[in-house]
């Protein structure tokens, strides 16, 4: 595929979960942390209101996923960002989280957790201007951290007088 296709992000639509829940199953860190397609397929499909979940396609092919909890702590909380394959690496999740941050301009803070051994998301979050807070402990399975990370966005709403 040529990288200078566009990618649309649309709603993720019932027919399409099983595969994005298969291949995010099939990658880590949920790989190592031992998600099934099963939860995912659950989360993606479940009610709440406050989540938004979205896909990226090219060319009709979902590329990856992206599921956004708004309102949390002042800001929007990035709860599942993946790109799947030879689509990690070429700038397409940076454009995301900056299509989010902007999305969410008018919001002090936006939010992100990474489990602690994924250096890969680390590096890549630190390079965005986010700040690691805290390390959670045991948050989404015993003896793993999760680590809380937080981007301060300037917002005129929230600067003081």
């Amino acid at each position: 595929m040529k990288e200078t296709q566009r990618i649309e992000l649309e709603a993720i639509k019932a027919g399409n979960v099983r595969e994005i829940s298969q291949t995010l199953a099939s990658m880590d860190p949920w790989l190592t942390l031992g998600y099934s397609p099963e939860a995912f397929s659950f989360y993606l499909l479940r009610s709440d209101p406050a989540l938004r979940r979205y896909c990226f396609t090219m060319s009709g092919a979902v590329i990856g996923v992206l599921t956004v909890r708004y309102p949390w702590l002042l800001g929007p909380f990035i709860e599942l960002l993946a790109l799947f394959g030879d689509f990690r690496g070429k700038g397409y999740g940076r454009a995301l989280v900056e299509w989010v941050c902007n999305e969410y301009s008018s919001s002090l803070n936006v939010w992100v957790t990474v489990s602690s051994f994924n250096t890969e998301a680390r590096k890549f979050y630190d390079h965005l201007g986010f700040e690691e807070l805290t390390a959670i402990k045991d948050l989404i399975q015993p003896g793993r951290e999760e680590v809380l990370l937080r981007k301060i966005q300037s917002s005129p709403k929230y600067e003081r007088q």
